[in-house]
């Protein structure tokens, strides 16, 4: 009226005024802007990553992942991406891909999730031929860390540029074998480097069926070049699902210095075995593992990552600014790992003979006469975390000069017990060097040469850690897998609510809720699955828990998807607010003009526990076949713009 926003149809639009907002001060308040934050972010020195500019037009995106391995995880892993990606599983091991190839034959694969939902899906493809890495965008390896290098040397010449290779868990120097087995062309990959596995899985029939038992909560991983990390995070984020949440860590040295298996495993053992302690006899009971802990033992794991705390300084020290903070003290990792778990956590004793996960632990074992015990010393606490961890921590040290006697006496140990040569005097110069994850394996005998391998640009990390701007507070993951409770809302009844419903439902507990159309969807999909057609070719078969129209069903939401005309958006607000929990996730595709101030305005003082997520635009170019009961994604957008308020809140979002 007279050129001002104050008609008396106002309230019907998006306008700051429909909401009471007149002033810049009340606009940045709703917004969640914080001024003081944005000057903060604009002054620092640190050059943001190139942001390409989303295409508007919906595409068959082309994307093959290849998983490595034919145990627990390689399978459950297959079985995931498979569901809605042209997977193909690959081992290199004896004849486990035909053997694989023939337990499963023309059948589809079944995974039962830890939501209890059930996936079934088909590779496309189970080989043991290494150059279909050419196809490949993402390679992961789920398989033992003594087997990367095999991987790495067998694909290098199929890879294509930008390809991005995940390894869980890396273990120590992960990056450096990957480095040093590529070449040239690792300049041109991405490495991802995961703490441990993200699930706690067993096959119940091998090649044909396997449970997930339970998911960490949260992982952490690293990328080489840190660069990169946005484009790997989506991507391995986008495959595993909401859990296990992907949390950054800086580099793959922390990565590598944290491994808890280099120091816990060899440690223990030798506080058992070693001369000190057995005089070679067979003993009458197998022993207790980490709750057999005793005093001897624990000061061998102190002397162990006393060392590697001197590591972790000494490198601080020499590149100044790099952030290792993931490198903790055994004791920390137990306090980050197993919190309110261990009935005391006083000491890092008492933290491994409280914990009740490991109750009933033995040493490996075997058979003696007479129903006696003998130690494997030939185990994999020995074989694999010796020269894929403990070597990496010595040979590190060696580089940056660092003392390490308790290392010294256990590797020794370790080496003879496992018939292997790796150090000498004191050096890691053994004839079997190069089967180690040590620096000195790819000949990095400098530290100039490590940076180098391990692409930690000196000039970069001090201009990062000159910024000013406050880093996001990030939860420790917990090493524990737990069933992870997840509810997703969907609302509206068109094509993206369709699609979008099918593809949550076929892994999450799903409701879709309709305020117009919920009877009559309901009565059109009966008691079958909702048929879903994806641009990859792939087939996906799903339920929802409930279609309905009560608005109460909030309450069950961690997350809710508005994929209704904008002009419903208040309505759905106002209706589900009453009911809505705090930290729920409340994502408008697309959001339109104003969706975060008309979802303060509709939620009022809860506004400020729950988070809003504005996509520009939907993701897909879609249309259901068959109302209610089938549907068919025409094409994906390769990249979509999303904004999170308040912005902190991005990386759960």
């Amino acid at each position: 009226v007279d050129g001002k926003m104050c008609g008396s149809d106002i309230g019907r639009t998006r306008a700051p005024q429909a909401t009471g907002i007149t002033t810049l001060d009340d606009f940045l308040k709703a917004s969640k802007i914080d001024k003081a934050a944005v000057a903060a972010e604009a002054a620092s020195t640190v050059p943001k990553p190139e942001k390409k500019p989303p295409a508007e037009s919906e595409e068959k995106n082309p994307f093959c992942v290849l998983v490595c391995g034919g145990g627990n995880a390689a399978q459950v892993a297959t079985a995931m991406f498979a569901l809605r990606y042209p997977t193909i599983a690959v081992s290199l091991y004896a004849d486990e891909a035909a053997k694989w190839k023939e337990a499963l034959g023309d059948d589809d694969y079944e995974l039962t999730l830890d939501t209890g939902k059930v996936v079934k899906s088909k590779p496309d493809d189970i080989t043991n031929d290494p150059s279909v890495a050419a196809k490949a965008d993402a390679i992961v390896l789920a398989v033992p860390s003594f087997a990367h290098g095999q991987y790495f040397e067998a694909f290098a010449p199929y890879m294509k540029p930008g390809t991005l290779v995940a390894c869980m868990p890396a273990r120590s120097g992960g990056d450096i074998l990957f480095a040093a087995k590529l070449g040239a062309k690792a300049k041109d990959m991405v490495f991802m480097g995961f703490e441990t596995l993200p699930w706690a899985c067993r096959f119940t029939e091998w090649g044909r069926k396997a449970t997930i038992l339970g998911t960490k909560g949260s992982i952490l991983a690293a990328v080489t070049p840190p660069a990169k990390f946005p484009q790997a995070f989506a991507l391995m984020q986008g495959m595993l699902g909401v859990f296990p949440a992907v949390t950054e860590s800086p580099n793959n040295l922390g990565i590598s210095l944290r491994n808890p298996g280099a120091q816990i495993h060899p440690g223990v053992m030798y506080g058992r075995w070693c001369p000190e302690k057995w005089d070679g006899n067979p003993v009458d009971e197998k022993p207790l593992f980490y709750q057999g802990v005793e005093e001897f033992s624990e000061s061998v794991l102190m002397g162990l990552t006393n060392e590697v705390q001197a590591i972790r300084k000494k490198m601080e020290e020499m590149v100044p600014g790099i952030d290792l903070g993931d490198a903790g003290t055994l004791h920390q990792w137990y306090l980050d790992s197993y919190a309110g778990q261990m009935t005391d956590d006083s000491s890092l004793r008492m933290c491994m003979n409280t914990n009740p996960g490991y109750r009933g632990l033995t040493h490996p074992c075997k058979d003696a006469d007479d129903g006696k015990f003998m130690p494997d010393l030939k185990y994999r606490y020995l074989t694999e975390d010796v020269p894929t961890g403990m070597c990496f921590n010595k040979g590190l040290g060696e580089i940056l000069g660092v003392p390490m006697p308790m290392t010294d006496k256990v590797l020794a140990w370790a080496q003879e017990c496992i018939g292997m040569n790796f150090m000498v005097d004191g050096k890691m110069c053994g004839s079997d060097i190069g089967r180690t994850r040590a620096p000195q394996a790819t000949g990095i005998t400098t530290l100039d040469d490590f940076l180098k391998a391990s692409k930690i640009d000196k000039a970069a990390v001090a201009a990062e850690a000159a910024s000013a701007q406050p880093k996001l507070e990030k939860k420790p993951p917990a090493e524990s897998e737990e069933k992870n409770p997840f509810c997703v809302l969907v609302c509206g009844s068109g094509n993206a609510a369709q699609v979008a419903m099918a593809m949550f439902a076929s892994r999450y507990s799903t409701i879709a809720v309709s305020l117009t159309s919920a009877a009559k969807w309901k009565e059109a999909l009966g008691d079958d699955e909702y048929e879903l057609t994806l641009d990859t070719g792939k087939v996906i078969k799903s339920k929802p828990d409930d279609i309905t129209n009560d608005p109460s069903v909030a309450a069950k939401a961690d997350v809710i998807v508005l994929a209704v005309p904008s002009f419903t958006h208040g309505h759905y607000f106002e209706l589900f607010e009453p009911y809505m929990r705090p930290g729920c996730l409340v994502a408008c595709m697309p959001a339109r003009s104003g969706g975060d101030i008309l979802f303060a305005s509709k939620l009022g003082k809860k506004a400020k526990d729950m988070v809003f997520m504005g996509f520009e635009t939907l993701p897909w170019a879609c249309r259901f076949t068959e109302w209610g009961r089938k549907a068919t994604i025409l094409g994906t957008k390769g990249s979509i713009l999303a904004a999170v308020t308040p912005h902190s809140k991005f990386p759960q979002a």
